[in-house]
């Protein structure tokens, strides 16, 4: 299984799947935020699945990573680039806030928990998580 370190403030806090394939390991939950971006750590994740060949059925960008890297002000081919040198959660958010405002951030969280709450609580059903 591919792995990455989940890691706050710098000390590690468990091992998070990027390996999709076994249809029970999902991408963390769009509700869940690095910093203060909901999705980001979702959007992370299925990214580096996608580009490791283990994101299974999941779809990268989705409709909904479109719209948030939409509002947010990068594209998915800017996302994918980053990958390359971002491999924890600080530093892409580090990278965003970098290309982005705050107000882009909470645009795109605004937007997901208004127009896509529906969808945020379909997968976590889906995905068996507590909301």
């Amino acid at each position: 299984m591919t792995d990455c370190i989940l890691r706050q403030a710098g000390t590690v806090m468990g091992v998070m799947a990027t390996d999709f394939r076994d249809g029970k390991t999902f991408p963390r939950p769009g509700r869940r935020a690095i910093g203060k971006a909901l999705w980001l750590a979702r959007v992370f994740d299925k990214a580096r699945a996608a580009a490791n060949g283990t994101i299974y059925d999941y779809i990268y960008p989705c409709p909904m990573d479109k719209g948030v890297m939409e509002r947010w002000g990068v594209t998915p081919e800017e996302f994918d680039r980053a990958l390359k040198s971002q491999t924890s959660d600080d530093a892409i958010y580090e990278w965003l806030r970098a290309r982005t405002t705050p107000e882009q951030i909470e645009a795109a969280n605004q937007w997901l928990l208004q127009e896509k709450i529906e969808s945020l609580d379909r997968q976590d059903a889906e995905e068996e998580v507590a909301v």
